[in-house]
């Protein structure tokens, strides 16, 4: 046999070997993909993605087929990708509003494989993940300008849901009217409450009459059924584009930077990470002075930095509030586990509604 016939006869062998590694990665892969299904996690994650090839190129660290390596393993996370992606086509995302919505729009960029279901509010979108009819739901949680979204956060404490990531989205509001409409010509806005409060300068200063409508996308489809050349949403520009209005005038929104979170809710909890770094807590406090105070001492004392503290109404008892507490820090460890039974002796509720490991902005 001569050396060519040897050097071919291993990588025969090596393929052969291979070929049943790759069968099995791809068997891991699947259950990755339903992983992420049930828990409603994107496909890609670019940081994981870096950690593994690095990680695996320092075995190569002073071989001359390194670089080459490394181009194998990121071919191999592509095949991996594209073979999630296939999976997870039948997978079913509600959202509120109609197509166009900025909800519409977010579920879209976050789950671009997935089959996005439209529901007329917020409780039925979520009612649906509850039910089973959808994998997921992708719902507001605030603005960046306009606050919060409190019917979501009340979902969120009353319900069985759990905040499997949070996704920011940058929202340019448009001024849409049908064709033949002028900017003159508008006497009357129609929008979502945060929209018309996104625009509020822009609205006042034109001295345009202001309607409420669920959201923004209804809002284009009732200036488009209309057909009135005094009336205008505002809106996306999905919205311009599914409806066929004519942009007005573009980003009237008061801030260039208005962004929304969206908050990703499934059945299942994603499961604890050591690199989890951020969590969502909700909880409840005694009504006797400085009740809220000692809760949030605990929180400090364990290491853990609160981002943001919301109350809202419990809705159950007049003047009873419940706390939305975002922290930095990973709770699923010990610390955190002392933490939360320490906060016990100050708190008559608390629900860890997520963990997760960054806020991912699209």
């Amino acid at each position: 046999m001569t050396e060519l016939e040897k050097a071919r006869k291993i990588i025969n062998e090596v393929d052969s070997e291979m070929a049943k590694l790759f069968v099995k990665r791809m068997d891991a892969v699947k259950k990755v993909a339903t992983y992420k299904k049930e828990t409603g996690m994107q496909v890609t994650d670019i940081a994981r993605e870096e950690e593994v090839i690095a990680k695996n190129a320092r075995i190569l660290e002073n071989s001359p087929y390194k670089s080459y390596y490394v181009n194998f393993l990121r071919s191999n996370m592509e095949i991996s990708k594209k073979f999630q992606h296939r999976l997870l086509e039948g997978m079913k995302v509600a959202y509120s509003g109609v197509e166009g919505a900025f909800a519409n729009i977010a579920s879209q960029k976050i789950f671009p494989d997935a089959l996005t279901v439209a529901y007329s509010d917020f409780k039925s979108a979520y009612d649906a993940v509850v039910n089973g009819e959808c994998d997921c739901v992708v719902l507001p949680i605030e603005n960046s300008y306009n606050g919060d979204v409190g019917q979501v956060m009340d979902l969120a404490f009353f319900g069985s849901l759990y905040i499997n990531g949070l996704y920011d989205i940058s929202i340019v509001q448009n001024l849409l009217g049908v064709k033949g409409a002028t900017i003159e010509s508008i006497k009357e806005v129609i929008s979502h409450p945060q929209a018309l409060g996104q625009c509020a300068d822009y609205i006042r200063k034109h001295g345009f009459k202001e309607t409420q409508a669920v959201n923004t996308a209804v809002a284009a489809k009732m200036v488009a059924e209309s057909g009135r050349n005094d009336v205008a949403a505002i809106a996306s520009e999905d919205a311009a584009e599914k409806y066929d209005l004519v942009k007005l005038e573009s980003h009237i929104n008061e801030s260039n930077t208005n962004t929304t979170r969206f908050a990703v809710f499934s059945r299942i909890p994603k499961a604890y990470a050591s690199k989890d770094s951020h969590f969502i807590l909700l909880f409840t406090v005694s009504n006797e002075a400085g009740a809220l105070g000692r809760a949030i001492s605990v929180i400090g004392k364990y290491g853990f930095n609160l981002r943001a503290l919301k109350s809202r109404p419990t809705k159950e008892l007049i003047w009873s509030y419940y706390f939305y507490a975002e922290g930095e820090g990973n709770i699923n460890t010990d610390r955190g586990e002392e933490m939360i039974e320490a906060l016990g002796k100050y708190c008559s509720d608390i629900k860890i509604v997520g963990s997760f490991e960054k806020e991912i902005s699209l």
